[in-house]
């Protein structure tokens, strides 16, 4: 896409050190789940969920969190639809990403987040979780099941993607 800084899979890869910790997030128009990958990339964590604001505060404390837990990538959620299109929550997550771009030098990556929600609440409702408490947990959770499925994906096999040459 013209104009989108996102790397490929393999760039992304290619372009982190083996102690980088990465960000996976969960890109919502209210909140920002936040996950945290541990040193090793192999485990993703909830981290926080940011209640939006204007766009400058949420990124100020996004960034705040990659210094405050040495994250040198970012993995965003993209909401394709059920059908691989792209639909207007695409664009906003795009548009997101073009913004945070001009922000930081981080480099960043998309993975599909289709029903990461839908998964992650399912789980919290089979685990009797109040409707509050879901509502508390889901965004955070969202984005650790977005960043675990892209750390799955490149740790595959006993092989990694971090580890090409």
């Amino acid at each position: 896409m013209a104009n989108d800084p996102s790397l490929s899979l393999e760039d992304f890869c290619d372009a982190l050190y083996d102690d980088d910790r990465l960000i996976g997030i969960d890109l919502g128009t209210k909140t920002i789940g936040l996950a945290l990958t541990d040193s090793g990339r192999q485990i993703a964590s909830p981290l926080e969920t940011i209640k939006r604001k204007k766009f400058t505060q949420d990124v100020e404390r996004l960034l705040d969190l990659c210094h405050e837990h040495g994250v040198y990538g970012l993995v965003i959620g993209l909401p394709l639809n059920m059908d691989g299109t792209e639909g207007p929550r695409c664009q906003a997550t795009r548009a997101f990403v073009r913004n945070l771009a001009q922000k930081t030098e981080i480099p960043i990556t998309y993975w599909d987040e289709r029903l990461s929600t839908a998964a992650v609440t399912r789980t919290l409702i089979e685990a009797d979780r109040s409707r509050a408490r879901r509502a508390e947990l889901v965004d955070k959770m969202a984005a650790t099941y977005i960043l675990q499925g892209f750390l799955d994906r490149v740790n595959y096999g006993g092989t990694s993607l971090f580890d090409e040459e």
